[in-house]
């Protein structure tokens, strides 16, 4: 306002003038005219003057109250901000302790794999072993139908009937005796070792033969035959033991040929290491 106050000063003196002359002199109509469109002229600038510094003055209001709006607007960004920069700083710190806990976890099962894999390698070692020693032992006996090997980390010693009882008995005959006697002596050299007596026959159905009433029969009691001679006369630790009869419902070959027949009826004894230490890490 002030500049345009100083920018009139002139025109403003200049009228003065003209208007104290006009008092005191006598004037030309051309030059009254003239002087009254200079008037008009620089009354209509100052009119424009005060429009435009009103209109000026609107704009600076305008552009104040957009200042003060954007600096409200900055603050709440601000304030957002540093919100989201302690979120940040948060969820980072939880990630690494999660991060650090996810390792120590993952190193624990590291190792407790590592143990376990360990037990199964000296498991299967042993049982390889023990395998070498029985193969060893009953050496003299695999020429009537006894076999050892190994399945699912265990050792099947497999003696078919014919080495053991006489047709349709439960009594253990000589020469099976003399073969379980050998199998004891290895088995008393092994203390942890679990062992499971199987029975086994074919599918013929048997008559005559008094108390024993079927393949379930037959295959439970020479079971236990075999485990009786086993614990008491050999002294193997009857805690040790298992005696269980599977009949006709596992056989090794088809019931249809004599050969086959004479393969299903058998005694299968089953040695399994203790996994003692195996299942103390999996509880882990």
């Amino acid at each position: 306002m002030k500049q345009l106050k100083l920018f009139f000063a002139p025109f403003i003196a200049l009228f003065l003038v003209a208007a104290t002359l006009s008092s005191c002199v006598v004037l030309s109509t051309k030059k009254y005219k003239s002087l009254l469109a200079k008037q008009d002229s620089l009354n209509t600038g100052w009119n424009d003057a005060q429009l435009n510094n009103e209109s000026l003055e609107q704009r600076i209001k305008r552009l104040q109250a957009d200042t003060a709006a954007l600096n409200s607007q900055l603050a709440t960004l601000n304030e957002r901000y540093t919100d989201l920069d302690a979120n940040y700083a948060k969820l980072r710190s939880n990630s690494s302790s999660e991060i650090n806990k996810l390792t120590g976890d993952l190193a624990k099962r590291e190792a407790r794999l590592k143990e376990v894999e360990e037990v199964l390698r000296k498991r299967d070692e042993a049982t390889n072993q023990l395998r070498a020693k029985l193969q060893s032992a009953l050496l003299g006996f695999t020429k009537s139908g006894l076999t050892v090997e190994v399945k699912d980390g265990k050792v099947y010693v497999s003696l078919t009937d014919k080495l053991l009882f006489p047709s349709a008995s439960i009594v253990i005959d000589e020469n099976g005796k003399k073969a379980l006697t050998q199998l004891a002596e290895v088995l008393k050299q092994q203390p942890d070792i679990n062992i499971a007596v199987e029975g086994h026959t074919d599918s013929q159905r048997i008559s005559n033969l008094g108390q024993i009433k079927d393949n379930w029969d037959l295959s439970v009691l020479r079971s236990t035959s075999v485990v009786r001679f086993l614990t008491d006369e050999q002294k193997v630790e009857s805690v040790r033991m298992t005696a269980t009869g599977k009949g006709q419902f596992q056989p090794l070959a088809e019931n249809t040929t004599a050969e086959g027949r004479s393969k299903n009826r058998r005694i299968e004894i089953v040695l399994s290491p203790k996994l003692d230490e195996l299942y103390n890490l999996i509880k882990q």
